[in-house]
Parts: C-alpha cells; structure tokens; sequence
C-alpha cells in the first residue's frame, strides 16, 4: 500500500506543470499534428522531442525562479534591466497567447458541433462568456484552474489513447520516426509549426507565478522541477498520439486532414460514430482549457510587464485577460477565409514574439544576485541557448511566411 500513498502524495504535489500542459495543447496544436501525420507519416515525431527538451529546460528555469523569489520574474527584469525590456516582454507574451486565441474558439465550436450537431460558431458565444464569469467570480481561480485542467488534460489522453489504440500502429516505424532523418530546408514549415505546438515560451515564463502561487520554497525545488517534467512529458505524449494516430490511420489511405472536425470525421469513417465522439470530447476539452488558462496568461503577463499587477486578484491582470477572450471570440465568430491554414500560420507565428522572452529568462536566471545557488549551470545554458537558436531559426523563417501571407489578403 506504500506505493499508493506514494502515488498521491506526487498527484497533490502537481498542478502548474497540467496548467502549462494545458494551455499550449489547444486545438491549434492538434489540427497541426493531425495533419502533418496524415501528410508525412511518422517522418517528424523526433521534433516534438527537440521541442519537448527545450520547453522542459525554460519551464524548469521559471519553476527555479518561482521557489527561489517573492517578486514576479517581470518585477525582478524591471529592477535589473528596465520598465521597458519587461514591458516589452509583457506585450510579446500578450501577442502571443492571443494568437492561441482564435483557434482556441474554433476548436470549442469544432468539438461542440461534432458533439452536439449544433452550428460551430454559436459555441464561442457561450464559452467565452462562461470563462469571463470563471475568472470574475471565482474565489480562487488558481486553485480552481489547477484541479479543471487536470481533469481536462487526463481526458484528452485517455481520449486520444483510445484513438491510438483502434489504428494499431507499427511500432517500428513509430521508432524510426523519432530519428532525425527526414530534415530539409523545404520542411522547415512543418518543423517550425511542430515546435510552435510544444515549445511556448510564455508558457514557461509562467511557471514562476505559478510555483510562487503554490507558495513554494527553495526547500520545495525537486516538487517544481518533477511537476514541469511531468507537465511538459503529458504535453509531448499527447501531441506523440495525434500524430501516430493521424499517421497510421489516414497517411496509408492518403487521407489529408485539413482540420480537426476533419480528422474525427475520417476517423469515425475507419472505426465508426463513437471514435468521432471520442476524438471531439478530447479536442474540446484541449480547446476549453487552453482557451480558458492562455487568456489569464497573457493578460496576468502584459498586466506585471507594465507594472499594473502581477496576480489574478488584481483588478488590470483581469481586464487584460478579458481582453484576450473577447478578441479571440470575435475573430472566430466573423473570420472568413482558410481556416485550417489561418489555423497552422497561428500556431507557427505565435513563436515570432518568444526570442525576447527566452532572453529576458536567460539573463535572470544567470543573475547571481537574484538566483543566488539555483542560478543557471553550465549544461542549463547550453541547452537554454540551443532553444533559443531553434526558436530564433524558426522567427526567421516565419517572417516571410507571414509577410507573404498578409501580402495575399489584401
């Protein structure tokens, strides 16, 4: 019986890192893998681990700050650095939690009418609502946030589990798959869309307010450090089943998913009505919790970069994440044009404001004076540094995708 107190013990210590798992697997993130698995195979499984690495390495340094300070990590920016350099990462983080936004409500509405048959778009015009009462009125959002997304997330793999499961999938290949053999410059869209669905560096800057929100100390390192590990691996493991699901099951029959109503309709095509349910259940719970935490996100961000408050109970964190909710409802509501490549460009592009993050976390983290012991090690950085050059690479490519897309609407 040991094992199970033991088991508890380690479920009532988690909680920020689900939060984090939460928020960056939205409807985005598995539209992306669902139709890179249906179009490549198994061929790029090995990038959601370069990502997977990198998003645990800065989400480990915001749980290290977090048990280790009383001020904000974009308080502490501020008094090292400058006003401006924290607000400028406030707005990038802001930027990009609310390019999450709108596939966060199209996700809702895709889930809710592959559940209920009821139009698509009528479905932000209740959740966002509903999340705006939840953030308002809750006593205690983040105790509430902590014990909905955990739910949430466990859903979504038991879910998709089960989606995985009828495919039957070659396990030999799913190896191979996570062998980088498949890299070229031509495929740079699709790694840089892969990594945009793991590595979301507000995300990681974060943690630090969710740890102090825990009330952990430097005594309580080795609990922060084993939640982000296990956040971040439910996050990767989620994204690893979309895909080999989209991969086993549509990529053989040459089936191109072009949305994520379009792989459960293919899917209840293979294996019948319930696997679409299954799969819808599971997108909308992705879609609702990331809809839900990713908004207080980049409101509570842009809120302390700016030095307006850095906690849920202050009165401008809200209006800023109430903000983030509306934006992302009405866009969904009367967006007209290509969705799913709308979708895919969202989820690419949100990483275009991340190097600043990266750089304001790098430089508290190596500050002596604010890290004291817990202050980056030599192989911290190395690996710091290598996400920041995968994110910086993917920014670069990026750019062009999106200027030229801009360009085609007008």
């Amino acid at each position: 019986m040991h094992w199970i107190k033991t088991l508890k013990y380690y479920l009532k210590s988690l909680g920020p890192g689900f939060i984090i798992a939460s928020v960056v697997l939205g409807p985005g993130s598995i539209t992306v893998s669902s139709r890179i698995g249906s179009e490549h195979g198994y061929a790029f499984l090995w990038v959601i681990l370069l990502a997977a690495i990198s998003m645990v390495i800065y989400t480990s340094m915001g749980s290290r700050f977090g048990v280790s300070n009383k001020d904000s990590i974009l308080q502490s920016i501020a008094g090292n650095y400058g006003r401006w350099f924290s607000a400028v990462i406030g707005i990038a983080a802001f930027l990009a939690a609310s390019s999450f936004q709108f596939g966060n409500n199209l996700g809702v509405g895709i889930a809710m009418e592959g559940i209920t048959g009821v139009d698509e778009r009528v479905w932000p015009l209740i959740f966002t609502p509903l999340a705006i009462v939840l953030l308002f009125w809750a006593k205690n959002l983040y105790k509430l946030l902590e014990k909905l997304m955990m739910v949430l997330v466990m859903v979504m793999i038991v879910a998709f589990f089960f989606n995985l499961v009828l495919t039957k999938p070659d396990v030999g290949e799913i190896a191979k798959g996570f062998v980088p053999s498949s890299f070229s410059f031509d495929s740079l869209d699709i790694i840089a869309a892969l990594v945009g669905t793991t590595f979301v560096l507000h995300g990681a800057l974060y943690q630090s307010y969710l740890a102090q929100k825990r009330g952990w100390k430097v005594g309580d390192i080795k609990k922060g450090l084993s939640d982000s590990y296990t956040g971040i691996s439910l996050l990767a493991l989620i994204s690893v089943l979309i895909i080999i699901t989209s991969a086993s099951a549509l990529y053989p029959n040459g089936i191109t998913v072009n949305s994520a109503a379009d792989m459960a309709l293919q899917l209840e095509a293979l294996f019948g009505s319930y696997a679409k349910v299954i799969f819808s259940i599971g997108l909308c719970s992705a879609a609702f919790s990331s809809l839900m935490v990713n908004a207080v996100m980049g409101g509570g961000l842009l809120a302390d970069g700016l030095g307006l408050g850095s906690t849920m109970d202050e009165k401008m964190p809200k209006i800023f994440t109430t903000i983030a909710l509306l934006m992302g409802m009405l866009i969904a509501v009367f967006f007209r044009g290509n969705i799913i490549y709308t979708l895919i460009l969202a989820q690419a592009s949100s990483i275009l404001a991340v190097p600043l993050i990266a750089i304001g976390m790098f430089l508290i983290l190596n500050n002596k004076k604010v890290m004291g012991k817990l202050k980056n090690n030599l192989w911290q950085n190395v690996l710091a540094v290598f996400g920041f050059l995968l994110i910086s690479i993917m920014v670069y490519f990026m750019y062009g995708k999106i200027i030229t897309y801009i360009q085609s609407l007008s």
